[in-house]
């Protein structure tokens, strides 16, 4: 987070402050990848949208 705030990552430097409403941890790298590329499909988008409603 320190990185975007500082404008390190090129992607994320115009967003402003960004806050962690959601998070998931793994033992390696490979798994988190795996994770992260289906986060970004169709499906993985529905599952975050369900998972992030509003209470």
């Amino acid at each position: 987070m320190k990185e975007h705030r500082l404008g390190y990552t090129k992607t994320t430097s115009r967003m402003g402050d960004l806050v962690v409403v959601y998070t998931e941890k793994y033992s390696n790298f490979a798994e988190a990848r795996s994770r992260e590329v289906y986060l970004k499909t169709a499906a993985g988008r529905r599952f975050l949208k369900l998972k992030l409603k509003p209470l």
